[in-house]
């Protein structure tokens, strides 16, 4: 009998995945031989040095990049298999995003920003999901900014938009990459304490690439890779629990 993603209780998950660039002298092995999964509900954190291999494990595991060897799944659905077309709308309905640099359309409105999943998607939000929509809108403070363009905010307010866009659909998982990367530290705090509590409080399933043992901190669990390789796995850590299995790490390598 196969084990399902369902069964083990997680949003997407990679078995034996490989990835490499290049041919012959030249290939770079991104990523090599790695099996892991994203629990359901939990607010994961990857986390390695420049090169480690975690971009592109987030890139592979959201189907915005195919592996060289291995399968991917979103729930029970294995990525691999499809084609670009499908790809594109599993990604636009069970799969959300937040990006370092915000990636709000600047000629829409906050609201419009919001509700483009819908839009890209042909269709308009249900009553119950309209519902949900302005439950982020008023946790996320944006009740007074919906008809603001992107360029009228500060960065913290564009990236609490992109938070509420990636949860408008109550996506299977969202992918956080690098989230406070642009921000002050104070923004930047706010931003990972909501990614926390729609984990605690609505049960959502968070990827976050980052290379802040701060923002790291925040998580459920965090994953460490390096050199392509899935290198530790640990529950809750402090900022310097973080900082230091880093640096010995990096003195290891």
């Amino acid at each position: 009998m196969e084990i399902t993603s369902s069964d083990l209780g997680l949003a997407a998950r990679v078995q034996h995945l490989t990835k490499t660039y290049g041919s012959g002298e030249g290939e770079v092995r991104a990523l090599d031989n790695v099996s892991v999964g994203v629990r359901r509900g939990q607010f994961t954190a990857i986390m390695g040095p420049s090169g480690s291999g975690k971009s592109t494990l987030m890139h592979i595991m959201a189907g915005l990049d195919a592996p060289t060897g291995g399968s991917v799944f979103i729930g029970d659905t294995d990525i691999t298999q499809m084609n670009d077309r499908d790809l594109t709308i599993l990604r636009r309905r069970r799969v959300g995003f937040i990006f370092q640099s915000f990636n709000l359309v600047p000629t829409l409105d906050v609201k419009g920003n919001i509700l483009l999943p819908f839009d890209l998607d042909g269709r308009k939000p249900s009553a119950l999901e309209r519902a949900r929509i302005d439950g982020l809108i008023e946790s996320l403070g944006l009740g007074n900014r919906l008809t603001h363009r992107p360029h009228q905010l500060s960065g913290g307010q564009q990236q609490r938009v992109a938070i509420a866009r990636a949860l408008a659909t109550a996506p299977d998982l969202v992918f956080a990459d690098e989230p406070t990367g642009n921000l002050d530290s104070r923004s930047g705090r706010e931003v990972l304490s909501l990614l926390a509590a729609a984990s605690a409080e609505h049960g959502q399933s968070i990827a976050m690439v980052t290379h802040d043992p701060v923002a790291a901190s925040h998580a459920d669990r965090v994953l460490f890779l390096g050199d392509g390789r899935l290198v530790a796995d640990k529950t809750r850590q402090t900022p310097e629990q973080i900082s230091t299995y880093m640096l010995s790490a990096e003195v290891a390598s």
